[in-house]
């Protein structure tokens, strides 16, 4: 079977050390399996993303050594098919329009326990105060969420982590339900999500394995359930250790004092960044 990796970095400021952590395991992965590398750029949020961050990606992985097929494959183009799907989902009842701000989601999930509200993979687990709204026809420029009770095509979801947590995975529709609650499967203004994007972009590329970051693990079973509810193929994931500061926070790109970028103008060399991170 073909051996398919890929690095989906968003174009919205320096790669760092994770990011650099990130694609060169995905990288090598690849590389020792006799497989194929992808580059994708996940810019689906328009108002964040900016030419000169993707231009300064493509820049950074290369002087890690890391190849890919070009042209790149863009989020921002493939909108069209994210929105067939929604229709699609819409079209079968499984998708609901949301007015509520996150404020309405963290007071209503807290009430009337007045205990924090439970945090899922995709933030504060959503109590459905809007899931009873209804309209003729899809809505534009309106949050989306999918109906998870209704989209739920299954009892049991499994998917192999060969990383952190390595093994068969399993969960039950019941947990999914009430830890991870109905995700948005469009934000206002985007026409789209993450979670919906990543899971038609993976399955439209062919990719078989995808290796990222712990932080996401959770996320997975969100990818896991819309997988099995658009009947698209299960990658084999691995989920790795994060590289943090040294305070133990996990970097994030306002930590412009780990970019790539500034480890190469100061004459860094890529056996040094391999050699900071781990690898």
């Amino acid at each position: 079977m073909a051996w398919i990796e890929r690095f989906a970095p968003s174009p919205t400021g320096p790669l760092h050390l994770g990011h650099a952590f990130s694609a060169l395991t995905a990288w090598d992965r690849a590389v020792a399996y006799s497989g194929e590398f992808l580059l994708r750029i996940e810019d689906i949020d328009q108002s964040r993303c900016r030419p000169h961050w993707e231009q300064q990606i493509f820049e950074d992985l290369e002087w890690l050594g890391i190849r890919w097929p070009k042209p790149v494959l863009r989020q921002s183009k493939r909108l069209r098919s994210y929105q067939y799907v929604i229709k699609t989902l819409w079209d079968k009842g499984l998708v609901y329009p949301c007015t509520c701000s996150r404020r309405d989601i963290a007071e209503a999930a807290r009430a009337p326990q007045e205990d924090a509200p439970l945090l899922g993979p995709d933030g504060v687990v959503y109590p459905g105060t809007c899931r009873k709204q209804s309209a003729e026809d899809l809505p534009e420029n309106a949050a989306l969420r999918l109906d998870l009770r209704a989209a739920m095509k299954a009892d049991i979801f499994r998917f192999e982590e060969t990383g952190l947590h390595s093994g068969s995975v399993e969960f039950s529709a019941d947990e999914a339900i009430e830890t991870i609650g109905d995700i948005v499967l469009a934000r206002r203004d985007m026409g789209t999500s993450y979670h919906l994007s990543v899971v038609l972009d993976d399955a439209f590329q062919g990719v078989t394995h995808v290796t990222r970051g712990e932080d996401l693990f959770e996320a997975t079973k969100i990818h896991v359930i819309l997988q099995k509810l658009l009947g698209l193929p299960t990658p084999t994931y691995h989920h790795h250790r994060l590289i943090r500061d040294e305070n133990g926070k996990r970097l994030a790109k306002r930590d412009d004092a780990r970019a790539i970028s500034k480890y190469r103008a100061e004459g860094a060399t890529p056996e040094d960044i391999r050699r900071i991170v781990g690898l």
